[in-house]
């Protein structure tokens, strides 16, 4: 059983890239929440990006 106290942590993080390649800039703008049916991700921005695209990765003990 789930221990209801934890914080639901976000399963993938949003990120806005600007540029190419070796000089991309990433910026993260948000997170997602798998779905749980599996079939989806809910999506919180933090930020709209206006510019550059958007990636969304999942989330590793790195981040």
């Amino acid at each position: 059983m789930k221990n209801t106290n934890e914080p639901n942590r976000p399963s993938h993080i949003i990120w806005q890239v600007i540029g190419e390649t070796g000089k991309a800039r990433w910026i993260r703008v948000g997170a997602g929440w798998a779905n749980k049916d599996g079939k989806g991700l809910t999506l919180k921005f933090d930020a709209y990006p206006v510019a550059g695209r958007t990636v969304i990765r999942e989330l590793t003990e790195q981040e």
